[in-house]
């Protein structure tokens, strides 16, 4: 029985000794586990904290993200015309609204200090940078920023894109895409654009042609869905362009319902789709653009925009919301406008809700609305003219022995 038993463990290490078979036992393991291993040895912590098993066990599993905090975009300064408002010295260019402690020990570390205005930020990368020429991706797990090399080409007007790419090794891969904004009144059919690779550290021109008179709205970010980006667009359209469809091709969707830019949000469902949230006085509505058979491959090989449309999948009363919550409806409350404020990420089952300085979580399905507790709560920061994005990194074990990069510059 003993030389039986030990003959078991001898078979067991040797399995558990090599990494192909343990990555088959690990990815088995749902998410709660699968953090709980990583104490177990710094090789079973390598393994787990790889590219390779992190994009194989993200591609059978869901796991969640956490939120950092809030970065405030002040319209006002970035892309400042000559002439422009300018930025007070007491008012950072780059304030975060610190809701966890990772958070607050970003937001006192000073590196924020270092990296100019926010920009995007991908999978916990931050893209920061001061239009037209001087951007910086910072890495939040090894501490590191690159600073990227000065764009090519000068645009007047531009809106940019950041994503994070699945890497085959350990090293992190990224792209940033700038894409001039026509402001001229005839007829423009092509956007340009200029992309810049980090496999390469060299940024690469092209033109994206377009079915329709195209027009992105300036100064915005756009939002990635499974490497597909969406713009905001002139005339109440999103414009969607997929950097790694073989056509250069750029097209037009139109919005459903009112498109008042200052009220109105971008992000992924639960089922990867596009979802669209505006909100007026009276509440808010989420819309979700359908996918076809193939995806949304369609639009850049036909155009075939028929094939797509919207469907309605939450209205929402304020007055309704807040009698549901007669906690948080408070005379302070009440009196200040109540918007939508973004989505939670690959979530259609709670979004952010902004009432003055208070931002509320607000769960679809119970109605119950939570208080987001944040640094810097009643700061002036928060005024018409900021715009305030939540910054996620997604809930998954890290370690900087499986981190490759670039250093700081």
């Amino acid at each position: 029985m003993k030389s039986r038993r030990m003959k078991h463990e001898g078979v067991l290490h040797t399995a558990l000794s090599c990494d192909d078979i343990l990555c088959n036992i690990l990815i088995r393991l749902p998410p709660k586990s699968i953090t709980k291993f990583v104490i177990v040895s710094k090789r079973w912590l390598h393994l787990i904290c790889s590219s390779s098993f992190r994009h194989s066990y993200l591609s059978r599993w869901r796991v969640g993200f956490n939120l950092l905090g809030f970065f405030v975009c002040n319209s006002l300064y970035l892309g400042r015309p000559k002439g422009g408002a300018r930025r007070p010295r007491s008012e950072p260019a780059l304030p975060l609204l610190s809701s966890s402690r990772e958070g607050d020990d970003l937001k006192f570390s000073g590196v924020l200090k270092k990296l100019g205005y926010f920009i995007d930020s991908s999978d916990g990368l931050l893209l920061c940078g001061r239009h037209p020429k001087t951007y910086f991706v910072w890495n939040p797990i090894t501490k590191q920023q690159y600073k990227l090399p000065h764009p090519r080409v000068h645009f007047e007007e531009l809106c940019m894109a950041f994503i994070v790419e699945d890497s085959p090794d350990d090293e992190i891969c990224y792209r940033v895409v700038r894409a001039k904004c026509e402001s001229r009144f005839e007829e423009v059919y092509v956007v340009t654009i200029e992309t810049f690779l980090s496999k390469i550290s060299t940024w690469c021109y092209s033109k994206l042609r377009c079915s329709s008179t195209i027009s992105l709205s300036p100064w915005t970010s756009g939002t990635v869905i499974g490497g597909v980006i969406h713009w905001y667009a002139a005339l109440g359209n999103i414009a969607i362009y997929d950097p790694y469809h073989h056509e250069k091709h750029i097209a037009l969707v139109k919005l459903p319902g009112p498109f008042d830019f200052d009220e109105q949000v971008l992000g992924e469902s639960s089922d990867g789709c596009l979802q669209y949230g505006w909100s007026c006085k009276a509440g808010l509505q989420i819309w979700v653009l359908e996918k076809g058979f193939d995806g949304y491959s369609s639009l850049f090989s036909t155009n075939e925009q028929s094939s797509l449309s919207w469907s309605l999948r939450y209205k929402l009363n304020f007055k309704i919301m807040w009698r549901k919550n007669p906690t948080l409806a408070t005379k302070c409350v009440t009196r200040k406008e109540t918007e939508i404020l973004a989505f939670s990420p690959q979530d259609s089952k709670s979004v952010f809700i902004r009432s003055g300085s208070s931002i509320y979580l607000y769960h679809i399905g119970s109605g119950r609305m939570e208080v987001i507790q944040y640094q810097g709560r009643g700061s002036s920061i928060l005024s018409d003219f900021s715009k305030v994005v939540p910054y996620f990194k997604r809930a998954w074990p890290q370690s900087t022995l499986c981190c490759g990069g670039n250093s700081s510059t």
